[in-house]
């Protein structure tokens, strides 16, 4: 339990022992009557849930399904009720666009969408497609709600937005009366130490399920999103060090200038709800085998960086994943942050999946190979995500580079070897088989790619 305090719509609020993995949810619509923000699935997938979040960092787009209380302490919270000017009695730009293009039916999504879009609006962001991805309609269609936000694009932004940011500039302050939410580095090491068993949450973005979905007791809590240290990027003359509380919308701008591939990857991350709540040392503790931030980081040659109390270890990321789910961590132990160099032209990404937009993977190929002025592969790193029980390099195919003139016949013969570094599985998302020569063609693209050929399958014609 613990005391949190943040504004909504506004208005103060200050909590008192408050339940850690209440969310935020079940809050505003249960104690609160704001019943606008709805409950759809309950696991951040349809966005109806949407509210709009300020901080330090500035407005977004959240899911208050995953966002458990202790997470907005010392924030700026606005629900659907509350994006309205009631000075001047009028509607947000959004919303009056939303009416006016017939962009809602039956209601359940809209104010959802309307909360995505007035955070878009908020920081500028025109990508419509992007900014909806995460908001499901199942009922009006996208088109009447693209044109409704297209409308809205250069309105004058509601009074509140400064307000919110005014607010949220003095939520250092607030934040440090909040027990369950440390804002020291140091002292957090020391009591997680002390406190091994107890639960990390940096965005929540996974660990909300175990409470929403699995029902689970998951202990005592710590919050990690009042840690600055951890979410710092630091860009050096040949490296980058990226804070494990990095969230995912946040590593893609910092990154996308020196790792022109890795923006558009990393847009293909879930929602915006979700990358703007996610961490990339989140992604990278979790261990999922599907996780896509992994096998990008690996075939960049990352460096892990873990710390325990006082003491530090690194090590190169993929020796960090040593089975299904299990990573080489010891008691007490986090991700504290990563390195990566800071120029690699030859990286490519690939994510293949059902859906463009926020969709697990079913394979994720990660490329990353050198060749010397000859036109010979001295360097490979080839890395994927989905073929195996943890993110994986495929030894045999860049073995199989190494030592060869860059070509159709080196690809074809790592091709080949692949099939010995992988035995991957069957499941709802894929068949082995279609995994293997989905892998497999990923290097094929990654040959014509940079050769400078269109590769993006939205944009190939036969």
């Amino acid at each position: 339990m613990g005391d949190i305090s943040f504004w909504l719509n506004g208005e103060a609020v200050r909590l008192r022992d408050v339940a850690p993995t209440r969310t935020l949810l079940d809050w505003l619509r249960e104690e609160r009557g704001l019943t606008g923000t709805k409950e759809g699935c309950n696991e951040g997938d349809c966005g109806a849930c949407t509210v709009v979040v300020t901080g330090p960092e500035g407005a977004r787009a959240l899911n208050a399904c995953l966002l458990f209380l202790p997470q907005i302490e010392g924030m700026a919270l606005r629900t659907i009720e509350g994006i309205a000017d009631p000075e001047a009695d009028t509607l947000h730009p959004v919303q009056e666009a939303l009416v006016a293009h017939h962009g809602s039916q039956c209601g359940f999504c809209t104010p959802g969408i309307a909360m995505s879009l007035a955070a878009a609006a908020a920081v500028g962001e025109r990508d419509h497609d992007a900014t909806l991805a995460g908001n499901l309609c199942r009922c009006t269609g996208y088109a009447p709600i693209i044109r409704a936000a297209e409308a809205a694009e250069g309105a004058p932004p509601p009074r509140w937005i400064e307000e919110d940011r005014a607010r949220a500039r003095c939520a250092p302050a607030a934040r440090a009366a909040c027990a369950l939410r440390p804002t020291d580095a140091d002292a957090f090491a020391a009591r997680y130490a002390a406190d091994p068993d107890a639960t990390l949450i940096a965005g929540a973005t996974d660990v909300g399920l175990w409470v929403t979905k699995q029902l689970r007791d998951i202990g005592p809590v710590i919050f990690l999103s009042g840690i600055a240290e951890l979410q710092r990027v630091d860009v050096g003359d040949d490296t980058i060090r990226i804070g494990a509380g990095v969230t995912i919308a946040a590593l893609r701008s910092r990154i996308a200038p020196f790792h022109p591939a890795f923006g558009p990857f990393l847009r293909r991350f879930a929602s915006a709800q979700i990358r703007n709540a996610a961490t990339i040392g989140g992604n990278i503790a979790n261990g999922s085998p599907i996780g896509d931030g992994a096998p990008a980081l690996i075939a960049l040659g990352a460096r892990l960086h873990l710390r325990q109390a006082d003491t530090r270890r690194d090590m190169a990321l993929e020796d960090f994943f040593l089975e299904y789910r299990r990573q080489d961590r010891r008691p007490g132990e986090f991700v504290e942050a990563l390195t990566i160099p800071k120029a690699a032209p030859s990286l490519r990404l690939y994510k293949v999946s059902k859906r463009f937009d926020q969709d697990i993977s079913a394979v994720c190929g990660c490329f990353n190979v050198t060749i010397d002025g000859a036109g010979v592969v001295t360097a490979a790193r080839l890395a994927f995500g989905g073929m195996a029980g943890t993110p994986k390099r495929a030894g045999g195919a860049e073995a199989a580079l190494i030592g060869r003139e860059w070509g159709e016949s080196a690809i074809r013969a790592a091709m080949a070897a692949m099939a010995g570094d992988f035995q991957p599985m069957t499941d709802m998302r894929a068949t082995a088989p279609y995994r293997m020569k989905v892998a497999q063609n990923l290097l094929l693209r990654y040959l014509h790619d940079l050769a400078g050929e269109r590769v993006d399958v939205r944009g190939v014609t036969a």
